[in-house]
């Protein structure tokens, strides 16, 4: 079977949510209001931390999919003023998120032990505050949140191939600007930048998925040690570090390209090696004066650029049954699945959806049951299960 991204299709039950008048989807979306809506009928636990654990009623995989949003809506009505990567949360906030993930990913891998039977994934995405509300195709939910999904191999391997121009698989063009004229220096960057010790770099053919090919080209790292690593704070140190790295490559290169020769801009955290390496590399000034310039004659490029950064981070399983971790740039409409080449195709189908349903819902009721056991949070009763 020749390698490439895969299109499946996933079937929902259609949401009964009337946007009210004079608000477009985006905007409500991000209301306080969506989010009762979202607790009332898809909750599973919540903490005073403000994680909430939800199914996802539009959601990627029928086997098992579930998320965990930091719920900031109540304490913060501003919807542009909520925290969108993990350096913008608390240390005690962190630290029962990672636990929570901890116990999650050791589930999936658990229930799924065979990396031939299923492809395994955590990530986290977040969208910047800069980005406009209404813009076309902005995920409907502006905060942190991580999604855990599992696809059955049989399932992939018997779903068509994908377009391998589809827009959403060039990450909107940003990955694919970074790989081609700057690849050596980002990758440089990295290894520079972080003092690693459980997470190895790993060269593309080593990450990559034998059916998908994917990741393409995405800085990847093992974790070393499996899934007991994810019981040391030592690894979720590090899995921030590379979130700072790439945060400060991104910053940098578009405060390149929005001012030239600009100073370092004053809340990095690692001046050091973006003085050494970034500012001093003739690929990456060469590349921020080829973006700057086209900026200034194309007004439909300029607008296309996020000058802030969003990310997806994202843990999973590789055939060899290695855990990896990458990052991407998060471009409006892409989602994470697509790092890894598999293109979701959602389709309104309430048969079909509740054909599956039974079967997914226990899978995440069992998760809650890990969580409440540890102290994680208290069970959430919906009109499609109880709190017990």
């Amino acid at each position: 079977m020749p390698s490439g991204p895969r299109e499946i299709v996933t079937p929902f039950r259609p949401i009964p949510l009337d946007v009210p008048a004079g608000l477009t989807p985006n905007e409500f979306f991000n209301s306080a209001e969506n989010l009762r809506d979202l607790v009332q009928n898809n909750g599973l636990l919540r903490n005073q931390e403000d994680l909430l654990l939800y199914r996802k009623a539009l959601g990627h995989s029928t086997e098992l999919d579930c998320s965990i949003i930091y719920d900031t809506s109540k304490r913060i009505l501003n919807p542009l003023g909520r925290p969108v990567r993990r350096t913008q949360v608390s240390p005690s906030v962190k630290r029962v998120w990672n636990r929570m993930n901890r116990i999650i990913i050791e589930e999936m891998l658990g229930r799924y032990p065979d990396p031939g039977e299923a492809l395994v994934m955590a990530g986290e995405a977040s969208l910047d505050a800069t980005w406009p509300l209404t813009s076309p195709g902005v995920p409907s939910i502006r905060m942190l949140h991580n999604h855990f999904i599992v696809f059955p191999m049989e399932q992939l391997r018997a779903a068509p191939p994908a377009d391998p121009s589809h827009p959403n698989l060039t990450d909107g063009g940003q990955h694919s600007l970074f790989q081609a004229h700057m690849r050596d220096v980002y990758r440089r960057f990295f290894d520079e930048a972080l003092d690693l010790r459980i997470l190895r770099t790993v060269h593309t053919d080593e990450s990559r998925l034998a059916l998908t090919g994917y990741p393409e080209g995405l800085p990847c790292w093992e974790i070393q040690g499996g899934v007991a690593a994810l019981g040391d704070t030592a690894f979720w140190v590090e899995y921030d570090e590379i979130l700072r790295g790439f945060l400060d490559f991104y910053r940098t290169f578009f405060s390149q390209v929005s001012s030239r020769n600009a100073e370092i801009l004053p809340d990095v955290y690692f001046p050091n090696q973006i003085e050494s390496v970034l500012l001093f590399d003739n690929a990456f000034m060469q590349t921020a004066k080829r973006v700057r310039e086209r900026c200034l004659g194309d007004p439909a490029y300029a607008n296309s650029i996020r000058w802030e950064p969003a990310f997806k981070q994202l843990i999973f399983r590789h055939d060899s049954g290695r855990l990896m971790l990458t990052i991407s740039q998060n471009s409006i409409g892409n989602a994470i699945t697509e790092l890894l080449g598999v293109v979701v195709k959602r389709v309104p189908d309430r048969d079909a959806y509740e054909a599956r349903e039974p079967a997914l819902i226990e899978r995440l009721l069992e998760i809650r049951r890990l969580l409440v056991a540890a102290d994680l949070g208290d069970a959430i009763a919906t009109p499609h299960w109880g709190a017990d």
